[in-house]
């Protein structure tokens, strides 16, 4: 692999802007247009160090002269005690578009090759610094957008999902040696040197613990792309009301005329660092209106699909039969129209006036409880699918245990099950998923 560079920090002017450069070379090409008090050849490992980044050119008539670029600051970093591994420098510089794209383009003068989206953590994959599900929540966690989507990508980047799979994937992995070592003497079949009782006891273990980690794919899909809240009710109860009152700002449009919201209006709201994905449908109703009935059709799929359903009532009254698997929230709307004791409700709010603060309260409370229930969560497609397929091959283990089948036959479900793990985490992989994967990194990470 060769020295690649790249700028680090955002694109556009700013105080400050970092260029990273990391290879085999990385610290000799820096070198070559670095002046400070002494090479950077020479520095120790984590340290930073003060200097100019400059050139010779040759002018119009011939002569040779010294081109200062900028003043800047390298934090040099030893292989393998890098984010990548390798001999990395990181050139702070000041913000000036033009200064980086110089910077960039010397750099390429004088050896490093531009880095491709996401090589800088490939790299750190490739050599062993990070797993696959740890160079995952590295996008994740540049991509947060609130505080419970960043602590996820964080747990994650931390290993929480790789330490779990690589426990299981360990102990699977003893009992399967073991089986294949029967195969290889075959000639025997007295000879057992995998106890099929603990084998199923083992089965049994992963089979719950991968279907916990299915099941807390929900919660973490969520948390990384906002839980999905469905507004219901029949219509004029003040659902579009309630929507502009959460995101504070006339999102949907307000009208006494029923069947106004045709159909299902979207938007995003962080309550407490957890973001929702707010959903205002159509009013529930029986009608003769087309149209209407196509948006009430979407309303009862949103609620169908949502985490949390916020049942809206301006009489006291929820007649509706709501088929779905999440939370229900029955709050009563307009209490600014009534006496104090006619609302005597769970939640009780006027959303005409903004006073929508313990609707807010119950929301994080349901979320942050959906949170607590799994120490490990999964958040990713990619690993809910490879999650998936090692679950049903452990399943099949299992059925083989209580059928009594050969030796050969369990070896093949069992290493369909390695191999499934071992997908998450990278320990099994192709060119093709790397791919796919660094693809969708910024230029710089």
């Amino acid at each position: 692999m060769g020295t690649i560079c790249a700028i680090s920090t955002a694109y556009g002017t700013g105080g400050i802007a970092v260029i990273r450069v990391s290879g085999k070379e990385s610290i000799t090409i820096v070198d070559t247009l670095f002046k400070g008090r002494s090479a950077l050849a020479d520095a120790h490992a984590n340290t930073v160090h003060f200097g100019r980044i400059e050139r010779l050119r040759v002018t119009g008539d011939g002569l040779r002269e010294t081109e200062v670029l900028d003043e800047v600051l390298c934090s040099v970093f030893r292989a393998p005690h890098s984010f990548t591994g390798e001999d990395t420098v990181e050139i702070a510089c000041h913000g000036s578009v033009y200064i980086q794209q110089t910077l960039i383009e010397w750099l390429i003068d004088a050896g490093c090759k531009a880095a491709e989206p996401g090589e800088f953590t490939r790299r750190a994959f490739l050599n062993g610094k990070i797993d696959l599900t740890q160079a995952e929540a590295v996008a994740d966690l540049i991509a947060a957008q609130s505080k419970a989507e960043k602590d996820l990508a964080l747990s994650q980047l931390r290993g929480s999902v790789s330490s779990e799979l690589a426990n299981l994937r360990e102990r699977l992995l003893h009992f399967t040696s073991l089986i294949e070592l029967e195969l290889d003497f075959a000639d025997h079949e007295e000879l057992e040197f995998a106890d099929r009782t603990e084998l199923k006891a083992l089965a049994a273990e992963i089979e719950k613990k991968l279907s916990a980690l299915m099941v807390s794919f929900r919660t973490g899909n969520a948390i990384r792309n906002g839980i999905p809240v469905a507004i219901i009710g029949a219509p004029n109860v003040g659902k579009s009301t309630l929507l502009n009152a959460l995101l504070g700002e006339q999102r949907a449009i307000v009208s006494d005329i029923q069947g106004t919201t045709r159909d299902t209006v979207e938007d995003t709201l962080i309550l407490d660092g957890i973001l929702f994905r707010l959903i205002d449908t159509a009013g529930l109703r029986e009608t003769n209106d087309t149209i209407e009935n196509m948006g009430i059709e979407r309303s009862r799929k949103a609620a169908e699909k949502a985490q949390i359903i916020i049942y809206l009532s301006d009489n006291g009254e929820w007649p509706l039969e709501i088929n779905c698997s999440g939370t229900i929230i029955k709050v009563r709307n307009k209490i600014d129209q009534l006496p104090i004791t006619d609302y005597q409700s769970p939640i009780a709010i006027s959303a005409k006036n903004n006073d929508i603060e313990s609707l807010k309260q119950e929301l994080v409370r349901i979320a942050k409880e959906s949170m607590q229930t799994s120490a490990v969560m999964l958040s990713n497609a990619r690993h809910y699918e490879a999650i998936t397929r090692a679950h049903d091959a452990i399943e099949r283990v299992q059925v083989g245990l209580s059928d009594g089948l050969s030796g050969e036959l369990l070896s093949m479900d069992l290493q369909d099950c390695l191999n499934a793990l071992g997908e998450v985490t990278g320990q099994i992989t192709n060119s093709e998923v790397l791919a796919n994967i660094f693809s969708k990194f910024c230029i710089g990470k």
